[in-house]
């Protein structure tokens, strides 16, 4: 009887930790996202990003500056997103607990936390604030963010999720990886293929951002190509 009532407390306490699910993509079209249409579309089902080659330098991606799709069915504080993405070249990543900025030439700019990725093997599972505090966790390492000088924050390396050519060694290049995003509190980690790549602890409250924005970017730099699907979003109580 024990057993049974203990079972039933641990299923309501789980039910109050996690909402329904958010549909924030149809898989037809990108209705609800907002971005630069010359440069994002929806192919066979997914989410689509490209940077075209400057015609004058075709080595050079046309944007001069990071742009970003937004996704404007609301702002996110504590959720839990998965999706999957496959990159060729360059640089791109899912901004959460962002803002926006005025727009640049090439469509909208964001700022706040970054789960990053990229075709390279330094970046993908990183913790990145864009235009904001820079790099808060490298792949690999487990972090306590604190105030430092200005917006520069104090990063303590407390810990580590394990090593980083490791966890790098089982991202597929030019193929479907799973990327996984926790954010309660102060708390926040990323996963790749099951893989923890970071875990960070933001004490740093007068810049830790609380909630705001998801959006998915492409980099500025070569000519790349970025796609999403299997989008799924549950906030967390």
């Amino acid at each position: 009887m024990k057993s049974k009532t203990l079972l039933l407390s641990l299923l309501a306490a789980s039910s109050l930790l996690a909402a329904d699910e958010v549909t924030i993509f149809n898989g037809k079209d990108l209705s609800g996202w907002e971005g630069n249409p010359q440069l994002w579309s929806v192919q066979d089902g997914t989410i689509t990003g490209i940077t075209p080659p400057d015609p004058a330098k075709p080595a050079r991606g046309i944007i001069t500056h990071n742009t970003f799709l937004v996704w404007k069915g609301g702002k996110v504080s504590d959720f839990e997103l998965t999706f999957e993405y496959r990159i060729e070249k360059g640089n791109s990543g899912v901004q959460y607990r962002s803002k926006e900025l005025p727009a640049g030439q090439y469509g909208p700019i964001i700022s706040g936390y970054q789960a990053d990725f990229e075709a390279g093997d330094k970046y993908s599972g990183i913790l990145y604030e864009e235009r904001g505090r820079g790099i808060l966790a490298l792949r690999g390492e487990k972090n306590v963010i604190k105030p430092g000088q200005g917006k520069k924050p104090t990063v303590e390396k407390v810990g580590s999720t394990g090593d980083s050519n490791a966890i790098g060694a089982a991202i597929k290049k030019e193929d479907w990886n799973s990327y996984r995003i926790v954010a309660k509190g102060n708390h926040v980690q990323h996963y790749i293929n099951g893989n923890l790549t970071i875990d960070v602890t933001d004490e740093d409250s007068a810049n830790a951002p609380k909630e705001g924005l998801l959006a998915l970017q492409i980099h500025a730099g070569p000519p790349m190509k970025v796609q999403f699907r299997q989008f799924k979003l549950v906030p967390l109580k």
